[in-house]
């Protein structure tokens, strides 16, 4: 017999809209007539370049990229980035990094390889409950650009602001889990990028927007696929690039399009965020992990009144069509993610949950 669809609440690899996977489906075995899978086209075939510059010109059309960014498609995620970014934009060797969780916090040990970085903020304290306001950003004068995760999946928290140096240096970006979720003023960073497998597609992918005039002086001995300017000259296509996750980030970013872009995503986003927040703020069982005034639309961070509670209601979950609400091994307790692609039913299904398994273990 075969099972049903579950709701998946995945952090990443994530959800994906349920018409891009049919798409993809029905394009399998013969993409438009060509005759094969996309997964066996050359990437350099006319058939592949007209699927890459359509993914590439729907990215810069959903996200109003100017038109003095670059659009790279790039191997390893957003992993391989926190060395790329230091190696790329460090000029003076020193760079801020706000710490607001376990992802910037890797960033910024990968950064210090390579030059004075200093910690802008540190969450830890607060087991990262919290984003820091403009004001709490330690800044210094000569950086040459600040790191910022925008959202942080696992503790369940989101910027609110686009943060603002002192001395005018690009503010960096990781947008993995929240990016295509709301309109964001590109301008106002250097640069912007993320993994795909969160909120823009499958795993293999990451992808970086860049102010074109922060790529000069890129040091000579940088590793080619691990140079910005280089694989933007070449059009992310030194080598082989991650061909058939940009053919499903493609099929994403129409989706988010003809689903009416990326303000439509943030009032879904607000909707389905609030329902959750809501009804765990009115219940003295459930409790939020995260500052009520930075949690985030993406990870919905809680926690049950005992551990073995959590557990149970991660195993009932399990066996009530829902999966991947174990909290991160990092901080335990429950996670929903609810990017882009989970629909209204999901979250009200779990709300649905929340509440009977409530009811029948206070």
């Amino acid at each position: 017999m075969t099972k049903e669809r579950v709701y998946n609440f995945s952090a990443g690899p994530s959800m994906l809209p349920e018409p891009v996977l049919k798409k993809a489906a029905e394009q399998m075995l013969n993409y438009e007539n060509s005759g094969m899978s996309v997964m066996e086209m050359s990437h350099r075939s006319s058939s592949y370049l007209d699927i890459f510059n359509n993914t590439k010109a729907l990215l810069k059309k959903v996200m109003n990229v100017p038109d003095n960014y670059e659009i790279v498609f790039l191997h390893g995620g957003a992993t391989q980035q926190f060395s790329m970014i230091p190696l790329n934009f460090l000029k003076t060797g020193k760079a801020d990094y706000a710490v607001t969780g376990n992802f910037s916090n890797l960033a910024y040990k990968e950064a210090t390889k390579f030059g004075d970085i200093h910690v802008a903020y540190d969450g830890k304290e607060d087991n990262y409950a919290h984003i820091p306001t403009q004001d709490e950003l330690n800044l210094s004068e000569d950086a040459d650009y600040l790191h910022i995760c925008a959202n942080n999946t696992i503790f369940g928290t989101e910027y609110k602001y686009d943060p603002v140096t002192k001395n005018g240096c690009p503010v960096i970006a990781d947008m993995s889990s929240n990016i295509l979720s709301q309109k964001v003023d590109v301008s106002k960073y250097g640069m912007i990028y993320a993994g795909a497998q969160k909120n823009m597609g499958i795993a293999g992918l990451g992808i970086a927007i860049v102010r074109k005039d922060l790529l000069n002086d890129v040091p000579a001995n940088a590793p080619v696929l691990m140079d910005y300017s280089l694989m933007i000259k070449k059009d992310s296509m030194y080598n082989t690039p991650s061909a058939y996750a940009i053919y499903m980030c493609g099929l994403v970013l129409e989706w988010v399009d003809q689903n009416g872009g990326v303000e439509a995503m943030y009032e879904r986003s607000i909707k389905k965020s609030q329902m959750l927040y809501d009804y765990l703020d009115s219940s003295d069982f459930y409790k939020a992990a995260a500052d009520k005034a930075n949690r985030s639309r993406m990870n919905v961070t809680f926690t049950t009144p005992s551990k073995e509670l959590d557990a149970k209601f991660v195993k009932e979950s399990i066996e009530a069509g829902m999966t991947n609400l174990k909290g991160h091994r990092l901080v335990g307790g429950i996670r929903a993610s609810i990017y882009n692609a989970m629909p209204v039913e999901g979250v009200e299904k779990l709300l649905d949950f929340m509440k009977k398994f409530e009811e029948e273990n206070k």
